[in-house]
């Protein structure tokens, strides 16, 4: 295991969303970062935190008192903000454009960027990063380095939250060559950034859309199973993917069905051996938001629920259940996971405490 010497100064750009809310607080008292910046829109900056968030504080835990009298930084004063951090977690409300620049200019200006946006995902030499399934993209920064003329500034993506319930699932699986997968998802209201509170209409509702939402389930998987050619990550031709997305009345909590044909059916026994036994590099190396177990399989018929599974390791923790044969395909069985946690902050958490224990990002 590797050692922590100095903390690293962290910033959160998007500080007073809903997501922003969430890497503040699981950035408190934590071993690795101090978080010294909170940045935000022109609209917030200037204003203390408290007096920035108002009546918008969206966590169930009140607001920690080391971050209300924090005065919020105008985000778009990229050098002024990145001369108080070593790196920044983005998480903003902007269109693709205007992201990319962004991101890019944080990137530029020496200041490594975790991203919770879509924005750059599909940027060649950027990876989606899942540090427990595809670490080794990793490798194409120094491609993207030249490309944006930095030493030590780069951009990291994090997923989508949708795919986090299923994708993890199937990858212990892909040894037996998982070739056609059928999956809808049931998520949460918190995905849109919202309460029951802002969004009443949700209450006894479900909505059969998501805007977006089906190309990211579908497509996003194939990069993370993706390889490296020529310094871009090239995706993976399989599984072929089918995905529908509805929005359902639960605040925390993405819940996936899932059905998959494989190349070479294993034995239910041989699945789901490959399922409990997959661990990666968070786990390896005990950082700090990586569930001790990532990946953990039920035998109740009624689990894993909301209520009883979604905190799981901190919420970083995939549950599934349910396994079975089935008729039509080889296997279904249902996925759940945390989307704010583990599908947003948690995850570029545990990235920036992965790129940090690599020796990616460093005190500037």
């Amino acid at each position: 295991m590797f050692t922590v010497e100095k903390k690293l100064r962290a910033g959160i750009i998007g500080a007073t969303g809903m997501v922003g809310q969430r890497f503040v607080m699981l950035l408190q008292n934590h071993p690795y970062f101090d978080l010294t910046v909170l940045a935000a829109s022109a609209r917030s900056a200037g204003k203390r935190y408290e007096d920035a968030v108002g009546d918008h504080w969206k966590m169930k835990d009140p607001m920690p008192e080391s971050v209300r009298d924090m005065v919020v930084a105008d985000a778009s004063d990229v050098a002024s903000v990145a001369e108080q951090v070593d790196f920044v977690f983005c998480a903003v409300n902007m269109d693709k454009a205007a992201i990319i620049e962004l991101e890019e200019a944080y990137a530029k200006a020496e200041t490594p960027v975790f991203s919770n946006n879509s924005a750059n995902r599909w940027t060649p030499d950027v990876p989606m990063l899942m540090p427990e399934v595809n670490d080794s993209h990793l490798a194409v920064l120094e491609t993207q380095k030249k490309r944006l003329g930095t030493k030590r500034g780069f951009i990291v993506v994090k997923p989508n939250c949708s795919i986090q319930s299923y994708t993890p699932l199937l990858t212990p699986l892909l040894d037996f060559g998982p070739r056609e997968v059928v999956v809808s998802t049931y998520q949460a209201i918190s995905g849109a950034g919202k309460t029951f509170a802002d969004w009443p209409e949700m209450n006894d509702n479900v909505i059969p859309y998501i805007g977006g939402e089906e190309e990211k389930s579908e497509q996003e998987p194939l990069k993370i199973w993706g390889h490296i050619e020529n310094g871009e990550i090239v995706k993976a031709a399989e599984p072929k993917i089918t995905c529908q997305c509805l929005r359902v009345p639960v605040l925390n909590g993405h819940t996936a069905a899932v059905f998959v044909k494989f190349r070479k059916k294993p034995t239910k026994e041989q699945l789901i051996e490959k399922l409990e036994s997959y661990h990666g590099f968070p786990q390896d190396e005990k950082l700090p938001m990586a569930p001790e177990q990532f990946i953990k399989y039920f035998t109740e018929d009624d689990r894993p629920q909301v209520k009883a599974d979604v905190d799981r390791d901190k919420g970083m923790g995939i549950s599934i259940g349910r396994v079975r044969e089935d008729s039509v395909y080889d296997y279904k069985f249902v996925g759940l996971s945390h989307n704010t946690v583990r599908g947003a902050a948690g995850g570029a958490v545990l990235c920036a405490e992965t790129l940090k224990a690599k020796g990616y990002i460093t005190k500037k």
